[in-house]
């Protein structure tokens, strides 16, 4: 089978074409380059935009049995103050993949979506049946297009799985690949690398009603994100049954235990700057993944803290 990775050079992307050539499958990336890195992927590269259907003339030399999407932007917070770039790239672009893929008669497509699209979920764990309210243009974009790939199956059949993130983290397990943005606005990286450049980080809100006062998070390790991918595209093969899934450990860790373990894996000193908590950040948000174990056979066995804080560090000191 031949798979099309959309966005397939970036963090997330780039690590999945692995381990999707790993179990056998023929992979080709499509990705332009703007947040992605040549030298991350290791599968045929086309180089090409999404928003320009020209581009897409650039695989006519291959046929896909489906897609799997990651290309996106991806920062809520500038989702907020440029609006314009969130829905033409996350909106449009997904429509011309898609308005692509039926032409192409592509069945299946794996979509990277989000959490966000529940905004200030209201109960914790997130189940899939939480409604859904976006707090940020970012969230409302994703769940646009999961509503897009709704029609698309009900009209073309093309038949897709939403797997909606928490927060991916740390690197490959071979230190080869791992996160590369700019900016960066993760906590793991951006704390690393104070710590590496003897900077302050800044720890926002220690007042929250949780066991340490800081915001408690879910944070999945990015191989079992990929192999996540792996299973949604067998099981779209098995039942060709559109789906959703949200993809989470079933629990969280606070800021400060985040950045204990950042100082006792990296042996560094981080001085730590509190400020008041930023409007809008819950206190707690972590996955309920019952839906994905029980259906996709999902098990986030790398995603403890200290695997992911390790792999992290073994990536951004290398690269330091």
């Amino acid at each position: 089978m031949r798979i099309l990775v959309t966005g397939g050079a970036g963090y997330i992307g780039s690590i999945t074409v692995k381990a999707l050539q790993k179990r056998g499958y023929e992979v080709v990336v499509f990705d332009n380059l703007s947040q992605g890195h040549k030298d991350a992927t290791s599968a045929p590269l086309v180089v090409g935009d999404l928003l320009n259907q020209d581009d897409f003339k650039k695989l006519d030399k291959y046929t896909f049995d489906a897609v799997v999407h990651f290309a996106a932007s991806a920062l809520a917070g500038e989702s907020m103050e440029n609006p314009y770039k969130y829905f033409q790239n996350n909106i449009q672009g997904g429509l011309n993949l898609v308005d692509y893929m039926q032409k192409k008669h592509i069945p299946h497509i794996i979509f990277s979506s989000t959490c966000a699209i529940y905004g200030y979920p209201e109960k914790v764990p997130v189940t899939e049946d939480e409604s859904k309210k976006p707090e940020s243009v970012y969230g409302e974009s994703k769940l646009t297009f999961e509503k897009i790939l709704h029609w698309y199956d009900t009209i073309f059949g093309i038949r897709h799985i939403n797997l909606r993130y928490f927060n991916a983290s740390g690197a490959a397990l071979d230190g080869s690949l791992g996160e590369e943005h700019d900016p960066e606005t993760h906590i793991i990286p951006v704390a690393i690398k104070r710590a590496l450049e003897k900077k302050p980080f800044f720890l926002y809100g220690t007042d929250y009603p949780t066991k340490d006062g800081t915001c408690i998070r879910d944070y999945i390790h990015v191989e079992d994100l990929a192999i996540a991918h792996i299973q949604a595209l067998e099981y779209l093969q098995k039942t060709n049954m559109s789906n959703y899934f949200n993809l989470g450990t079933g629990k969280g860790y606070s800021n400060k235990e985040v950045l204990t373990m950042i100082q006792k894996i990296t042996g560094l000193d981080l001085a730590i700057q509190e400020e008041p908590k930023r409007a809008g950040d819950p206190a707690v948000i972590f996955a309920d993944n019952t839906k994905a174990r029980r259906e996709l056979g999902f098990d986030p066995k790398y995603s403890n803290l200290e695997t992911i804080v390790k792999t992290a560090w073994e990536w951004h000191s290398r690269k330091a």
